[in-house]
C-alpha cells in the first residue's frame, strides 16, 4: 500500500481509531494485523521473507540474552544472526546483479554461463533488513534488553508507517514506544495532520511534476540540448529530495497520530556548505547507522588521516552498493566518499579563521551551499542513470550539445511549486514543519492548511509516481 491512494486514506483513519479504541493490551495485535495488511498489499508471499528474518533475529536476542556470560556462545549467535540477515538481502537484492556480472564475465572469457537469475526485490528489504540488524546490535552490546514479546518485536520490524522507506529506527526509540500506554491527545493528531499535509504536497505537488520533465528528458536524451539536461539534473536533485522526504514527512505524521515520534529524516540538505554536512542532514536515519556500526566500529576519526580516508571510503561504497545493485550505485557512493576526503584534507591545510565582515562570511557560506549542490546534483546523475552508457550520454549531452536539440518549456506553475518548497525548505532549516506551525496565530496556520489542500487537490501531478525509495 502507497501513502498516496485512495486505500491508505481509508486505511490510516481506521487504525488510528481502532488504536484509540481499544485497551493498551490489544494494541500491539491490532498494529501487527494493520502492519501485514499494509506489506501483503504489495506481493502477499513476501511477507514470509520477512518473517524469516524476524523469528532469527527475535530468537538470537534472546540467546545473546541468556548466553551474555559465555562471550563464544554470544558471538556465535551475533555472527548467525547478522549472516542470516545479510544472506536475506543478498539473494533478493544482489543475486540478479552477481549472475549477471558473472555471465559477463564468463563470456569475456569464451565461456558460454547461463547463471542470470531474475528475483523480484521486495519492497523495502534494506531498511527493514538494516531495522532488524540494529536491534541485533545493540543487544550484543548490551546497550539494549532482549525483547522476549514475539509480537511486540515483530511489530518494532514491521511498524507500517516507517516500515517501506523508513526513516531507520532504533530500538531505543520505537521499541520502547511501542510499549507503552498512549492516550489520546489533540496535539498529536493535530501535527500528524500537517505532517501528512504537508507530505502530500511535497510529493504529489512538487516531485511528481518535477518527474515527468526528469523521465521525458532523460529518456529522450537526443531530442534535447545541453541546457535543458542541465535544468534536468537539477530538476532530478529536487524530485529525489522532495520525493523520500515527502514519504519520510507522511510517515512521520502517521506515527504521530497515534503518539509514535519517529526521528527526523531530514534537515534542508541543500543549504549544507560541505558534503559532510550533506550527510548529516539528507537520510540522517541511514548515515548515523552507517556512523555507529561501520564508521566507528573501523576507528572512526580516531585514527591517523589515511586510515581515515579508507574508512570513509568503507562506509560510503557501503552505502552506494546498499542504495542499488548496480556499478553506477558503487560509483555514486564512492564519488561522495571522495569528496569527503578531498574536502576534509583541504581544510587541513587551509587556515580556518572566521572572516571579520559579516557580508563576506555570508557570501563564502553561500559559495559554498552553491558547490555543494552543483557536485551533489553531478552525482545524482550516477544516481539516477541505468547503466555507465546512460550515464555517459547524460553527461555528453550536457556539456557537448549547446547549439543542438530542442530547448523544453517548463510550466510556469512548475516555478510556483518548485518555489515555495525552496522557500519552505529555507525557513525549515532548523525546526520541522508541525512545529513551526505552532507558534503561528490561528488565522495564519489555517490559511496555510487551506492552500495545501488546495495545492494537492487541485495541482498534483497527473501521473502517480511511484516513490523512488521503494525500490531500495
Amino acid at each position: 500500500m502507497v501513502f498516496n491512494s485512495i486505500e491508505f486514506l481509508v486505511f490510516l483513519p481506521i487504525v488510528v481509531l481502532l488504536y484509540y479504541l481499544l485497551p493498551h493490551k490489544w494494541r500491539w495485535l491490532m498494529l501487527l494485523a494493520a502492519s501485514c495488511v499494509f506489506y501483503m498489499w504489495f506481493v502477499p508471499k513476501y511477507i514470509l521473507i520477512l518473517l524469516v528474518t524476524i523469528v532469527v533475529d527475535y530468537a538470537a536476542g534472546l540467546l545473546m540474552e541468556r548466553y551474555a556470560d559465555q562471550p563464544r556462545k554470544k558471538k556465535a549467535f551475533f555472527i548467525i544472526s547478522i549472516v542470516s540477515t545479510l544472506t536475506v538481502l543478498v539473494i533478493f537484492k544482489y543475486l540478479n546483479f552477481l549472475t549477471e556480472n558473472l555471465d559477463q564475465l564468463c563470456a569475456s572469457l569464451g565461456m558460454e554461463t547461463h547463471l542470470m537469475t531474475h528475483i523480484i526485490l521486495p519492497i523495502g528489504l534494506s531498511f527493514h533488513t538494516f531495522q532488524s540488524m540494529s536491534y541485533v546490535i545493540e543487544v550484543y552490546r548490551g546497550h539494549q534488553k532482549a525483547e522476549r514479546h514475539f509480537g511486540y518485536y515483530a511489530l518494532y520490524v514491521m511498524f507500517f508507517p516507517q516500515l517501506v522507506t523508513g526513516p531507520i529506527e532504533r530500538p531505543g526509540n520505537l521499541l520502547r514506544q511501542l510499549h507503552e500506554e498512549k492516550r489520546f491527545d489533540y496535539d498529536n493528531i493535530s501535527k500528524g495532520m500537517r505532517l501528512i499535509l504537508f507530505g502530500f504536497f511535497i510529493k504529489m505537488v512538487v516531485a511528481d511534476h518535477l518527474g515527468e520533465y526528469v523521465d521525458e528528458v532523460y529518456g529522450h536524451l537526443d531530442e534535447y540540448n545541453s541546457w535543458t539536461v542541465l535544468g534536468c539534473m537539477v530538476f532530478y536533485s529536487f524530485q529525489i529530495y522532495c520525493d523520500f522526504f515527502g514519504y519520510s514527512t507522511i510517515a512521520l505524521g502517521s506515527a504521530k497520530l497515534m503518539g509514535f515520534d519517529l526521528m527526523d529524516n531530514f534537515r534542508s540538505p541543500y543549504l549544507s556548505k560541505n558534503i559532510a554536512e550533506f550527510w548529516h542532514r539528507w537520510h540522517i536515519s541511514l548515515s548515523t547507522w552507517f556512523r555507529d556500526y561501520v564508521y566507528i566500529p573501523l576507528g572512526g576519526s580516531r585514527v591517523k588521516f589515511g586510515r581515515w580516508a579508507f574508512n570513509i571510503l568503507v562506509v560510503f561504497v557501503l552505502s552506494g552498493i546498499w542504495h542499488g545493485a548496480a556499478w553506477t550505485f558503487l560509483l555514486w557512493g564512492f564519488a561522495h566518499g571522495l569528496l569527503h576526503i578531498v574536502e576534509k584534507a583541504l581544510r587541513n591545510r587551509l587556515p580556518s579563521k572566521e572572516p571579520k565582515s559579516k557580508w563576506l562570511k555570508i557570501s563564502i557560506d553561500a559559495l559554498c551551499v552553491v558547490k555543494t549542490f552543483v557536485l551533489v546534483s553531478l552525482f545524482w546523475v550516477m544516481f539516477r542513470a541505468t547503466d555507465f552508457e546512460h550515464l555517459k550520454a547524460i553527461f555528453e549531452t550536457a556539456f557537448t550539445n549547446f547549439h543542438g536539440g530542442e530547448q523544453m518549456s517548463v510550466k510556469p506553475g512548475m516555478w510556483i511549486y518548485l518555489g515555495l518548497f525552496i522557500l519552505s525548505d529555507i525557513v525549515l532549516r532548523n525546526t520541522r514543519f508541525d512545529l513551526w506551525c505552532d507558534g503561528k496565530p490561528l488565522a495564519v496556520r489555517w490559511l496555510i492548511y487551506a492552500v495545501l489542500v488546495f495545492m494537492v487537490i487541485a495541482c498534483s501531478s497527473v501521473a502517480n509516481f511511484p516513490f523512488i525509495y521503494f525500490q531500495f
